[in-house]
């Protein structure tokens, strides 16, 4: 029996600017990691992630993208004989690459398209993660497997974390000082966090690519994600994962499913 892998999330399971792109609107690519493990396991693939989505967004709140096109909630459309649900959220919850954007365009060119579309969401400047936007982005990822679990007969549940932008030994180049550098690891950490207590207390399967890209963030010799695209119409795709980053998630996915 074929199995029906369903994907659930925002842009780091999308894959924006990864060709080729099969909904543009959604920043969606056909080499994202839902799509790639779908192929080695043989399985049919409900892909409804959507770029920018947050939790609320995937659970009870339509997504509108900045041309004006609607999305249902995602969890409307899980199929009750779903065998897999993977779901990678919660980074829009903290404002998670939404900052290091507006830190890298801010710094690069404040007349930049991208940092005239950020500027509004940083009225004060960039700031530390909240315990409420902490707890936003964790109970919204239980809800999003508690809700899954009630919609489905049997399936897996899967929390794919995100993978790992910045490390310690970034220097963020004349995209970020210090300081910022410093802050979006404290995003890190508490994105990572929230991940590890959603699995807990799911009980859904946890992979940790976190962990695994380490040694693949921003800087080192062979990245995970991308750095800086300055071109207004992908620069968006700026500090997410790549081809070879999704190739990794997929990997690591399928292995734990086995």
């Amino acid at each position: 029996m074929t199995l029906t892998v369903v994907s659930l999330g925002s842009s780091f399971a999308a894959g924006p600017f990864i060709p080729p792109i099969v909904d543009a609107e959604a920043g969606r690519s056909g080499r994202n990691y839902p799509r790639l493990a779908a192929a080695r396991l043989g399985a049919e693939l409900v892909d409804l992630t959507v770029s920018g989505a947050t939790t609320a967004t995937i659970l009870d709140e339509p997504q509108t993208t900045s041309s004006g096109r609607v999305y249902a909630p995602q969890i409307e459309s899980v199929p009750r004989d779903a065998d897999v649900v993977t779901i990678t959220a919660g980074g829009n919850d903290l404002t998670y690459t939404a900052s290091m954007l507006f830190a890298a365009f801010r710094r690069l060119d404040p007349a930049h398209p991208t940092s005239r579309f950020l500027a509004p969401r940083f009225p004060d400047g960039l700031q530390e993660p909240s315990a409420e936007m902490v707890e936003t982005a964790q109970s919204g990822l239980v809800r999003i497997v508690e809700g899954v679990s009630a919609r489905t007969d049997h399936a897996r549940i899967v929390l794919v974390d995100y993978l790992t932008v910045v490390g310690g030994g970034t220097s963020g180049g004349a995209w970020f000082d210090d300081a910022e550098r410093d802050l979006f690891l404290r995003m890190r950490t508490a994105l990572e966090g929230a991940y590890v207590r959603a699995a807990e207390q799911s009980g859904a399967e946890l992979v940790r690519m976190s962990d695994l890209s380490r040694e693949h963030c921003l800087d080192s010799a062979e990245p995970w994600v991308r750095g800086l695209l300055t071109d207004p119409a992908s620069s968006t795709g700026s500090f997410h994962p790549n081809a070879l980053g999704m190739e990794r998630v997929a990997e690591e996915l399928v292995r734990q499913l086995a």
